[in-house]
């Protein structure tokens, strides 16, 4: 039952595989420089790689734009974008498939009620903006600063070519591994609130955890759409945008690379945040939007003729459609789950504000008229509970405090569920906290955090600069959570 359900995240990673590994390695396929075979096979095994060890950062903001909570919606959510996918790459068209998951993400949240938080929502469409003119910038620069190295260097034609053909193979193992990195939060990163699979440990002191376990056969996947269906849109990216020579072949590949890694790594992050400088937002970002970025730098760079804009109005229309076409699929399709087959797509989340959630709002600042007229009030999910707020005329501030306050999960903090969690990432004041509330129940999320926080400071949040801090607290109560809730 858990590979049917993730079944579709697997075609998912075809989907990518077969569409997303040109942009590794079809400018340097198209130019002849690489076999196909040979590309294949360093592109899956780089691809795995970068999955495995570096996939988690990005899965964050998808988790945070909406958190598909049941299997059977997270199969559905990676079917609707694997078959959005796969149309567009029929279609010969190196569409994005972040575009894709996010579109049908946003789906679940409108067929659940569950609120897309536009926070995550802005990052992920800003950095769709920013990819490409990163990828362009990137390429000019690296493009002139060749150039004149070359110009300055006297290399023999054949020895040019050696070194170009070991540049492409070294720039695509890169990209490929800065893909998986980046891109396997679209492929498998739904599938975590919902992971069937618990942590287990190699050789002794090595942990393998559950996301990871996901990434690994999500990365499969993606190889295997490498092999078998990649040609296709290697064609595209190679040759049709803009005529690339093996030198600039080897400049895309670099800054396309550059950009998605920028956007996954924690230990680029950590670093900035270390220099003082505002931290980079993980972020799965368009792996077709920075190599069609870095193809147009190199362009411009020469002048921009010859640019295929037919071929680019194709592409730009395919990033526009993507997630809108991702979206409706999949709002129809959890539709047709849920109904037809009686499969639960979402874990109902009602909102009830009840005696104790009135006297908690009441230290809140809020009109105590208006206020009343909440009293006793059950919501079945947020929408409704927003749009209600929104008619007696709160603003979203507001609403989010209601939100927070009056979100029920009913948990109990059994001794038994305590000690099979993986806690190797709390500290021993978080532990300790933890084992004195043993017993207790609680019928909302705030309760545990407010009893926790008061038992250590450590379980409590700090202010909006400590981002990683907080997030990495985020993930914590989540799986407290989980844990404890009461179905």
């Amino acid at each position: 039952m858990i590979l049917l359900y993730l079944s579709s995240g697997l075609f998912l990673g075809w989907s990518l595989g077969a569409n997303d590994a040109a942009n590794v390695f079809g400018t340097a396929v198209g130019t002849r420089m690489i076999k196909f075979k040979l590309a294949a096979i360093i592109a899956a095994l780089a691809l795995i790689l970068g999955a495995v060890l570096e996939g988690a950062g990005a899965s964050h903001t998808l988790g945070e734009l909406g958190a598909v909570n049941k299997l059977a919606g997270a199969f559905t959510v990676a079917l609707a974008a694997a078959f959005t996918v796969t149309v567009m790459t029929r279609m010969k068209l190196p569409v994005s498939t972040s575009q894709a998951i996010v579109g049908a993400i946003i789906g679940w949240n409108l067929f659940s009620g569950s609120p897309t938080d536009m926070n995550s929502l802005t990052k992920i469409v800003t950095t769709w903006v920013l990819c490409p003119i990163l990828a362009a910038l990137f390429a000019i620069i690296l493009y002139k600063l060749i150039k004149k190295i070359l110009e300055s260097v006297q290399i023999h034609l054949l020895t040019m070519d050696a070194y170009t053909r070991i540049g492409l193979i070294v720039a695509g193992a890169l990209g490929a591994y800065s893909l998986g990195a980046n891109n396997i939060a679209n492929v498998m990163g739904v599938f975590i609130p919902a992971s069937p699979f618990d942590d287990i440990m190699l050789l002794g002191n090595i942990r393998f955890s559950g996301t990871q376990q996901l990434f690994l056969i999500g990365a499969l996947a993606i190889g295997v759409g490498i092999f078998t269906y990649s040609a296709r849109v290697m064609k595209t990216v190679g040759k049709d945008i803009f005529r690339l020579s093996p030198v600039t072949a080897f400049v895309v590949v670099i800054s396309h690379s550059l950009v998605l890694y920028i956007f996954a790594s924690q230990g680029l992050r950590d670093w900035f945040v270390a220099l003082g400088l505002p931290p980079i937002p993980l972020v799965p970002v368009s792996s077709s939007q920075a190599i069609v970025g870095a193809i147009l730098g190199i362009a411009f760079a020469k002048g921009a003729r010859n640019i295929n804009w037919k071929v680019m109005g194709k592409i730009a229309s395919g990033w526009v459609t993507t997630p809108i076409t991702a979206g409706i699929i999949s709002f129809i399709a959890l539709f047709f789950v849920q109904n037809v087959f009686d499969l639960d797509v979402y874990r109902e989340k009602s909102y009830l504000f009840s005696p104790l959630v009135m006297e908690r709002l009441a230290d809140a600042n809020i009109e105590e008229h208006k206020l009343e007229l909440l009293s006793e009030m059950e919501f079945d999910n947020q929408r409704q509970l927003r749009r209600y707020s929104r008619n007696l005329g709160f603003d979203e501030q507001i609403i989010d405090t209601f939100a927070f306050y009056s979100a029920r999960n009913p948990m109990k903090i059994r001794r038994s569920v305590l000690a099979s969690l993986d806690l190797d990432d709390f500290s021993r004041a978080q532990k300790e906290a933890l084992a004195e509330i043993i017993t207790e129940e609680y019928e909302y999320e705030w309760q545990l955090y407010y009893a926790l926080s008061q038992k250590s400071d450590q379980w409590a949040y700090k202010s909006s600069e400590h981002d990683d801090y907080n997030q990495k607290l985020d993930n914590q109560y989540q799986l407290l959570f989980d844990a404890f809730r009461i179905d």
